[in-house]
């Protein structure tokens, strides 16, 4: 199988994912607020739960994906969402709409992982950037789409309409992978039970060397700052129905003016793909993170709408690089592109878990500051700036040029 002839039907499938699942899982909290009467507090602890089962699930199905084949992990993944969706437009209780969040979570955890890794399969060193680039500004421009027409679609097609047009959405991305398969353009089988694993090479060699910590450093830094960063997003899309209300927003402006961050993520995602010089450059993930802080903070406390948008312009350009520097460098040092795409939402889903789940903590503890749960927050994610700066400075003998011998200059930092 030519994994390279497949590249442009894993794009199509991929962008179908975005808008579908995030149809779904982001609007999910509107329906919860107007079906359950579900508060802040619920649709936190609703979202850390939502999160600690796709940290472990996603995690799984990329090991699932990488020994069973990537063509079976989606047909599992696509099939499964469908059918739950296609319960949840017709069940009434909170227990069978519960049922239905989980099964669908984890048929979405078959689907990342596996798409993933092949955008990033047998790739030559010089093409991963450019590859890993469109994958990013495929999934965050569906995404962004979706959430700017998600409120305008709850509103005049109704609240099943985040059960319906998605689950449509996963019948065409599961005909379009079956035609795939058809034609020969997927594959059927075991993806690296006849050849060897492809060892991927950065896509400019010199970035390593200009930078005093070794690629392996990199990976770990990036894998701390984006569950952190995905902390900050779960809390704000889980909170989104309260910061509406709070600012008088239908959930039809509250998608128009909400999914502005996306926006901006995507045209981060296109800056950092055309330029690539950010690789192996400590400053430049350090301080996407202290921009995430402070914007995090300012979209939660906002006191108007137009200090939402602003913040929101700072927040979306700290989590483009700071997700791009995951998923590039993990699939830039790691060998087994499956188990390492399941990782890398593995630590998506830990960050998912975390936020919300301190923030429904602050608030069940006080109850009587509604503004805990986002000084909670912010305060974790201090921890993880100090954490990164740790891993930053610790053991400098791990940088390669070290390692030979050699002296290094902190032009890279």
């Amino acid at each position: 199988m030519n994994f390279n002839r497949a590249k442009t039907g894993v794009f199509v499938l991929e962008g179908l994912n975005a808008v579908s699942t995030t149809y779904y899982f982001y609007y999910l909290y509107f329906f919860t607020e107007r079906t359950f009467h579900f508060d802040k507090f619920h649709n936190l602890l609703l979202a850390a739960a939502l999160g600690f089962l796709y940290t472990i699930a996603s995690a799984l199905c990329g090991r699932f994906a990488q020994k069973r084949g990537y063509f079976l992990s989606l047909k599992i993944g696509f099939a499964t969402m469908a059918g739950s969706l296609a319960v949840g437009a017709v069940v009434t209780s909170l227990p069978g709409h519960l049922l239905v969040m989980t099964v669908c979570n984890i048929g979405m955890c078959f689907t990342w992982p596996t798409l993933e890794a092949l955008v990033s399969e047998n790739e030559p060193p010089l093409r991963l950037q450019r590859m890993v680039g469109i994958y990013n500004l495929v999934w965050a421009g569906g995404g962004a789409f979706a959430y700017f027409t998600g409120g305008a679609m709850l509103e005049n097609l109704g609240l099943r309409s985040i059960f319906i047009t998605p689950g449509m959405i996963i019948l065409v991305q599961l005909a379009f992978l079956l035609r795939l398969e058809h034609a020969g353009r997927m594959p059927a089988g075991q993806p690296q039970a006849t050849e060897a694993p492809n060892k991927i090479a950065p896509a400019h060699p010199e970035d390593r060397l200009r930078s005093p910590v070794s690629p392996q450093t990199f990976l770990k830094m990036a894998w701390l700052a984006n569950p952190f960063a995905y902390l900050a997003i779960n809390t704000l899309i889980a909170v989104m129905p309260s910061l509406a209300k709070h600012l008088e927003l239908t959930p039809q402006l509250a998608g128009f003016c909400g999914s502005l961050w996306m926006f901006v993520r995507f045209v981060a995602f296109w800056l950092l793909w055309r330029r690539p010089g950010w690789h192996y450059r400590f400053r430049w993930l350090a301080g996407a993170y202290a921009a995430l802080i402070v914007s995090f903070g300012l979209i939660l406390l906002a006191p108007n709408v137009g200090v939402l948008v602003a913040a929101q312009c700072v927040f979306g350009f700290a989590t483009g690089l700071i997700y791009y520097s995951s998923l590039y460098y993990a699939m830039d040092v790691g060998e087994t592109k499956g188990e390492h795409g399941g990782l890398h939402e593995a630590a998506l889903g830990a960050g998912s878990c975390a936020g919300p789940g301190i923030g429904a903590a602050a608030l069940h503890f006080f109850p009587n500051n509604p503004d805990g749960s986002t000084w909670a927050v912010s305060a974790l994610l201090l921890a993880g700036l100090a954490g990164l700066f740790a891993l930053r400075f610790w053991r400098r003998s791990d940088s390669p040029l070290l390692q030979n011998g050699q002296t290094h200059h902190a032009g890279g930092n």
